[in-house]
């Protein structure tokens, strides 16, 4: 036998295998009009980027290859589609049935990014991604193209969504050797389930090791705090016991003295970085106790609840709302402690939770979204807006901060961002499309996005 025969049976055996699955078309995706949901969503199993042969114009075939890349790249269940302006009703069905058809036909759990014509909107399963996550990726959205507006999703989406890859994607490409190429997909396919079962449990195994180091920096915070909390009950220095005490005054001291050491137990036990928002919340719960407790001995006026102060969460519960902008971010609305109304009033810098990062002392809210889960305990629903223009709040779509926001029937489901769900996802999740009023008729996240 020659030495190049062994070569040449296995090419033959590849290109029999690829014609009798009927992928030979899947050379040129999207390039004939009316293209169906189905080829679509085959084509979306393939790539994360699929841009419609009649929408080309908005997406470059290199844009879109760039797009394809980052995504694959950065390992992660974001799937785009740029497609045009009647795609649905080619397909003979409303606008705001696209994305949960597009989603039964692709089978894979994750977040769905599509352009429509002129429109933008993106549905995720809820277990990858929760609604609010969803609409604070569309807010912090940038760009006046549609280029520019689909690289700003990536971005966002890419450090937002949990889960990996489907395995579908392959992890190289071999276009510069056809003959490789065949072989390389020919190898695939003999390998079927069992090649995509390694690449799950690899991909599973990478997600553990992340949320364990996720977990080892939110640990060196929550520690602080909890710290922080016990010096307090400390110096409150108050004896149920002691002359003048009441009922009142010894439940809220039993209060805060059981929220200490539920924080504790919660932080001991916590497995995932999600499970440190129910310790903040403990926390910032015991830290309220303490300031009626306070109110209570010292005859003042007991304390309206809200929300902690945002600048450092120890200094404990606001008092005031103040305008205030960070570095290069929009002016809001903030609470803040007695003591950092002062300073910002006497024009200095609030005294801001610094952390540690890569690039050193950081301010928690320019620190990654990693923090996202420490910050969503202490201030719930209203974090997101508290945070826009600043690194977090550019991430809070995150479902570590996101987790019980909007747990839809997707949620609990045992499915994992790329993993093949075929129609077993909630669509609750993606109802509500193209046409249900997101974006006040215009999709244009509120100017220029045409």
């Amino acid at each position: 036998m020659r030495p190049h025969t062994a070569v040449q049976s296995t090419l033959r055996l590849a290109v029999a295998l690829l014609l009798a699955l009927g992928v030979a078309f899947l050379a040129a995706p999207g390039a004939h009009a009316d293209t169906s949901v189905s080829e679509v969503g085959q084509a979306l199993r393939e790539s994360p980027v699929y841009v419609d042969e009649e929408a080309s114009g908005e997406l470059s075939a290199a844009d879109a290859n760039a797009l394809a890349q980052r995504i694959k790249d950065a390992d992660k269940p974001v799937f785009v589609a740029v497609l045009p302006a009647d795609f649905a009703e080619q397909n003979g069905i409303p606008n705001e049935q696209l994305f949960p058809a597009l989603r039964a036909q692709t089978g894979i759990v994750g977040l769905y990014g599509v352009q429509l014509g002129d429109t933008f909107d993106a549905r995720a399963d809820s277990n990858v991604l929760s609604l609010d996550g969803v609409n604070n990726i569309k807010a912090g959205m940038e760009g006046t193209t549609t280029a520019a507006r689909l690289n700003s999703f990536t971005d966002l989406a890419i450090n937002s969504v949990s889960g990996s890859a489907p395995a579908s994607w392959g992890t190289a490409s071999d276009e510069g050797d056809p003959t490789g190429a065949l072989i390389g997909l020919g190898a695939v396919v003999l390998a079927g389930g069992a090649g995509a079962y390694a690449l799950a449990r690899r991909n599973r195994a990478k997600k553990a090791e992340a949320e364990r180091n996720a977990l080892e920096k939110l640990g060196v915070v929550v520690d602080e705090d909890i710290t922080a909390f016990g010096e307090e009950l400390d110096r409150l220095d108050f004896h149920p016991g002691e002359k003048g005490a009441t009922d009142q005054m010894r439940t809220d001291y039993e209060h805060a003295l059981d929220a200490y050491e539920q924080a504790k137990s919660l932080m001991a036990a916590a497995q995932r970085p999600d499970d440190v928002r129910a310790v903040t919340q403990t926390i910032e719960d015991g830290r309220f106790s303490l300031a009626v407790l306070a109110a209570r001995r010292e005859g003042r006026e007991l304390p309206e609840r809200r929300a902690p102060c945002f600048f450092d969460p120890r200094h404990g519960p606001s008092v005031a709302d103040v305008s205030w902008a960070p570095v290069g971010g929009p002016t809001r609305e903030v609470p803040v402690c007695a003591a950092d109304q002062a300073r910002i009033a006497d024009g200095e810098d609030p005294a801001i939770r610094q952390v540690d990062t890569e690039q050193g002392r950081r301010p928690y809210y320019e620190a990654g979204p990693v923090y996202g889960p420490w910050a969503g305990g202490y201030f719930g629903g209203v974090l997101p807006g508290l945070l826009i223009g600043t690194m977090l709040g550019s991430m809070m779509a995150s479902p570590a901060y996101a987790a019980d926001a909007d747990m839809g029937a997707g949620a609990g489901s045992g499915y994992e961002g790329g993993d093949q769900s075929g129609a077993d996802f909630g669509s609750d999740d993606f109802g509500g499309g193209f046409g249900g009023g997101d974006f006040g008729g215009g999709g244009d996240f509120g100017g220029g996005f045409m």
